[in-house]
């Protein structure tokens, strides 16, 4: 998959980020995995603030690469985008984060006590790495946005 394929399919719009929309999206990331380490909430709900934490975390990665997903799918959109962002490092927890969408889903729509502690307490230590991966990617790439 390309941006090219992307574009082409409408997942994906050109965008132009700035410095404020990187750091709106920087601080709603960082309260949602705070907010994931809360033990006092049900699995369920912890797990669902860390994949909305990495899911954040993603757009600011492909915000900075100027895109941004659009329609139906885009979750899972900015998930195969991340893979083109940050390259061959990223793709296994890319594809990882895409099986916590399809989870994120049935519990987000259909079920509860789908997602165990063990769950909830993997996802929130992944999407905290992806954060700090993008952060110093940003840094690295578009120090301008930092």
């Amino acid at each position: 998959m390309t941006w090219k394929d992307l574009l082409g399919e409408g997942r994906v719009e050109r965008h132009k980020t700035s410095r404020e929309e990187l750091a709106d999206l920087g601080n709603a990331c960082d309260r949602d995995l705070r907010d994931a380490a809360i033990l006092d909430l049900s699995s369920d709900n912890r797990f669902g603030l860390a994949y909305e934490g990495a899911l954040l975390a993603a757009k600011m990665a492909i915000a900075c690469a100027g895109y941004r997903a659009k329609g139906q799918g885009a979750h899972q959109t900015t998930f195969a985008a991340l893979k083109l962002v940050l390259g061959d490092e990223i793709h296994v927890t890319a594809n990882y984060l895409e099986r916590c969408r399809r989870m994120r889903n049935k519990l987000s729509y259909d079920a509860a006590g789908v997602a165990t502690e063990r769950d909830a307490a993997e996802l929130l230590g992944k999407a905290m790495d992806l954060r700090g991966i993008v952060e110093r990617w940003i840094a690295e790439n578009h120090p301008d946005f930092w």
